[in-house]
């Protein structure tokens, strides 16, 4: 597939995240990219943020768990992003090292929010965040890939510092080495003293770790989900036809006793295209700059009601 790098050697190193993950990572909030695998690279990584259109109760369990774990450094005023834009090229970090969990939660040389950032196998460590004025837009890829030289000539100009609440310089064995901060090179000989949990805090680690728990399985299944989501008669598509019913207009139900079977058809074509551009993390939206509105109509909605309306 374009775009992606296999062999480890990487240019213009891209990395393809879920939001709010993303935006939360350039705007300096998060330090710590956790990952069931470690870090191939050192340096600038671009972060893309992928098409799915975070939901508010996700934005807010994570917003919540970066609250608890600033106000154990004292910061209490955390400015989050007023959107997070999807299938967008939003900015870069600086990827300096990489920990096991059990390595960074004991390391005492780093603040304790940044500890409690230690929810994953492996612990990206990453500094030196910067926004992109104007989000690209893109295809992403799953794993690290390379940007195209013409999407990073572009975006390398649109770069800008990030004030982050609380910057963190994580200290390199070997300066001379750029991979020295790896896995079991943090020696683990004095634990780090426990950190104090308010039941406020252990919630938000708990609802972080729920949140990102709803993509592991809904990545590996991609493939299969997106097959399943093409079937006419999913659940899905009845609740969909259901909802149609009960919000029609009277002239609405004229026109469909007019054009039953055209409309059907054509209702059932839209939705199940919807759903499949859906389950593609790599289909921008239509809105994809907004946040998500609780009481905003989904794309299949509005998909269909436009296939409902009178020529």
């Amino acid at each position: 597939m374009k775009g992606r790098n296999f062999s480890g050697n990487y240019t213009n190193a891209c990395l393809t995240m879920h939001q709010p993950w993303a935006s939360l990572l350039v705007y300096g909030i998060k330090r710590i990219e956790g990952r069931s695998w470690p870090a191939p690279i050192r340096g600038r990584l671009w972060i893309h943020a992928a098409g799915k259109v975070p939901d508010e109760a996700t934005i807010k369990a994570m917003e919540d768990f970066y609250r608890e774990i600033y106000a154990v450094n004292g910061i209490n005023d955390l400015k989050f992003p007023e959107n997070y834009p999807v299938s967008r090229l939003i900015g870069c970090v600086e990827v300096v090292g990489c920990l096991k969990r059990e390595e960074l939660e004991s390391w005492e040389m780093v603040p304790e929010g940044v500890r409690l950032e230690a929810l994953t196998d492996f612990c990206w460590l990453c500094e030196q965040p910067q926004k992109l004025l104007i989000p690209f837009e893109m295809r992403g890829y799953q794993g690290v890939y390379n940007l195209e030289k013409r999407i990073y000539e572009a975006a390398a100009r649109g770069l800008t510092p990030v004030e982050a609440p609380l910057a963190v310089r994580f200290p390199i064995p070997d300066p001379r080495d750029k991979f020295s901060l790896k896995p079991g090179s943090i020696s683990n000989k004095s634990k780090a003293s426990e950190i104090q949990r308010s039941s406020n805090l252990n919630a938000a680690i708990a609802g972080a770790r729920a949140a990102a728990t709803q993509f592991s399985k809904k990545d590996q299944g991609s493939s299969s989900q997106a097959t399943h989501n093409s079937t006419p008669n999913t659940i899905r598509t009845r609740q969909m036809k259901n909802k149609l019913n009960e919000d029609e207009t009277p002239s609405s139900n004229l026109s469909k006793r007019s054009n039953k079977r055209d409309l059907t058809s054509n209702n059932e074509e839209s939705v199940d295209q919807s759903m499949c551009e859906e389950s593609s993390s790599n289909v921008p939206p239509p809105s994809a700059d907004l946040k998500p509105h609780p009481g905003a109509p989904s794309k299949i909605f509005a998909a269909a009601l436009r296939g409902l309306k009178q020529p």
